[in-house]
């Protein structure tokens, strides 16, 4: 050990021990089982041979589509939806996953409609939305006779008619929007009777053993945690009650903030049980997480947008971390420089994802994650809501609204929400140019780490060393690359259409990504249970976070808007025509 102005780091060689008793790679081993569990399950037995003979009678279809009209044709879209069917989730390995995964519904003035829905109740509700469903499938029916008819007049001028064209274009994209009413309409038809209780019993159980058994190999109480987990887990359970209320999640006031605001009520009030703290695994769960997010990230869906996102995510995200970490410091004189990057980083990276990983890396304080943490999903939630809002009223063009919301809003899935209320082709873009952000995790731990070693805590010409960068560096972020390369190498060998089939709608959405939600939950849960608000008010002195969030947010937004426009519509107008 070496310290040197009060701050000691550990220049130690890395013990191969480390590899199963360290937190970082414990939360590797744990994501990647999970990963190579839910890979060898949906291909092994999994309906791939089946889809791959559908996806390629509908990539043929389209291609000849293709070639016949200079649009996109009836015919051409009822492939695509065919493809679009294609869920290897529904598959009986799917349907396992799926069961016992469960976390509470929605429910509108009773919670306990959360858990429990009886036969009875489910009729009703299918009953009460039956008309709604008949009117828009009506309308998708005349829709799609329009449709028909416009399609076949310029097929009649054999495409030539530019007039033609354009009016079958325009009314195809009517029936496939009367289309997704009637899609969205029947869903409410089929509600059906559940009881979650036993599942989320099960889960809990299951919960236990995987993490218990990283908590003995870390050489702490296997006992103690299963204890305490119980209350973690209900406190997640209850926030995923609470964000599942109708009005709360359209406000976008999720799971993650109700877990965060249940747990310090608790904390703050009738106080965390001491038996429940070692339960409060906080990094260890969002580290496992953050693992399983790596799936996510595939380099094709990247390269779908091109070098407008690129610009939009990989340009604008350090210039915004890095003037809002100068403007903290020099402005604002904020005490704390870690407090000042991890808000930094949460709020011009991707949140909550972000500010952990650069948290780890500059040995941020609990306290001060907490308070980054709080302060993005209040931001996120209410630029959720008004962000689509603006972009209405302002009449900015769709792709760009998008790209905007897709820079700046913090959360993946208050992003692919946000664009929801714009469109589909917004939600797209949105949910991608995030996607490409999501790749600055990595990047910034590591920037991050390197800076506080060579300028924060290395005073007084005391030499930098690789082995101080790497002891510092989070290694759990390189689970999440490895896993963003894994998928994207499996994305790219199995072509787009089966890619989505038996990846995205297979081992991502019926396996992944519902477990990294469950561990998300569980470490905002965890954040509230322990923390005391006592401990955590002298880091609100001054306002001075509140400030520094909504200065960088600020900038954020000026700035992404700027480089959106200019990318997408004076330098790469090509590409965005093709979106």
């Amino acid at each position: 050990m070496a310290q040197d102005t009060n701050i000691v780091i550990d220049r130690g060689e890395s013990r191969w021990s480390d590899l199963w008793t360290k937190e970082d790679y414990l939360a590797i081993w744990l994501g990647f089982a999970v990963i190579a569990a839910c890979i060898l399950a949906y291909f092994n037995f999994g309906p791939k041979e089946e889809f791959s003979l559908k996806v390629a009678a509908a990539d043929q279809l389209q291609q000849a589509e293709e070639a016949k009209a200079p649009f996109h044709t009836i015919a051409w879209h009822t492939a695509a939806d065919d493809k679009a069917k294609l869920k290897a989730s529904s598959s009986p390995f799917g349907k396992f996953v799926s069961h016992w995964t469960k976390h509470p519904g929605s429910w509108k003035s009773n919670p306990a409609d959360a858990f429990v829905r009886s036969k009875e109740q489910a009729d009703a509700m299918n009953a009460k939305a039956m008309p709604k469903y008949e009117e828009a499938n009506a309308g998708a029916d005349a829709a799609l006779a329009a449709a028909v008819a416009a399609e076949d007049a310029a097929a009649a001028a054999a495409f030539g008619n530019q007039a033609l064209n354009r009016e079958a274009e325009a009314r195809i994209a009517d029936w496939r929007a009367e289309q997704k009413k009637a899609a969205d309409a029947k869903k409410k038809t089929e509600n059906k009777p559940y009881n979650y209780i036993p599942t989320l019993i099960g889960l809990c159980v299951f919960f236990i053993a995987i993490f218990g058994g990283g908590i003995f190999l870390m050489g702490k109480s296997p006992g103690a945690f299963a204890i305490g987990f119980p209350v973690v887990f209900l406190v997640a359970v209850l926030a995923y009650m609470m964000g599942g209320q109708t009005i709360a999640k359209q406000y976008g006031f999720g799971a993650e903030a109700w877990g965060i605001l249940l747990g310090m009520l608790i904390a703050n009030t009738i106080g965390t049980p001491k038996k429940v703290l070692p339960a409060c695994q906080v990094e260890f769960f969002i580290k496992s997480g953050l693992v399983l997010l790596g799936a996510e990230v595939l380099f094709s869906k990247i390269m779908a947008i091109g070098i407008p996102g690129i610009f939009v995510a990989w340009v604008v995200t350090p210039i915004v971390l890095v003037t809002t970490f100068i403007f903290g410091q020099k402005v604002l004189k904020i005490p704390s420089k870690t407090l000042n990057m991890v808000i930094s980083a949460d709020m011009s990276v991707c949140g909550t994802s972000a500010a952990i990983a650069t948290a780890a890396a500059c040995r941020a304080k609990k306290e001060e994650l907490t308070l980054a943490i709080g302060l993005s999903l209040v931001f996120t939630a209410i630029m959720m809501i008004a962000m689509p809002a603006v972009i209405k009223l302002m009449g900015i063009p769709l792709i760009l609204g998008g790209a905007w919301m897709g820079g700046t809003i913090d959360s993946t899935g208050a992003v692919a929400a946000a664009g929801a209320f714009l469109g589909e082709k917004a939600m797209y873009v949105a949910a991608t140019i995030k996607m490409i952000q999501n790749v600055m995790i990595g990047v910034t731990a590591f920037c991050v780490a390197v800076y506080w070693c060579a300028k924060v805590e290395c005073e007084g010409g005391r030499r930098v060393t690789v082995a101080e960068i790497w002891h510092r560096f989070p290694k759990f972020v390189l689970g999440f690359l490895a896993a963003s390369i894994v998928f994207s190498l499996l994305d790219s060998t199995l072509g787009r259409g089966l890619s989505e089939a038996m990846v995205e709608q297979g081992v991502v959405r019926g396996g992944t990504r519902l477990l990294r939600d469950w561990f998300f939950a569980l470490s905002f849960a965890a954040i509230g249970l322990s923390t005391n608000f006592r401990v955590l008010a002298k880091y609100f002195k001054g306002g001075k976070p509140l400030i520094l969030y909504a200065c960088g947010q600020t900038f954020n937004l000026i700035l992404t808007l700027t480089m959106a426009y200019i990318m997408f519509y004076l330098v790469f107008p090509e590409i965005t025509a093709r979106i």
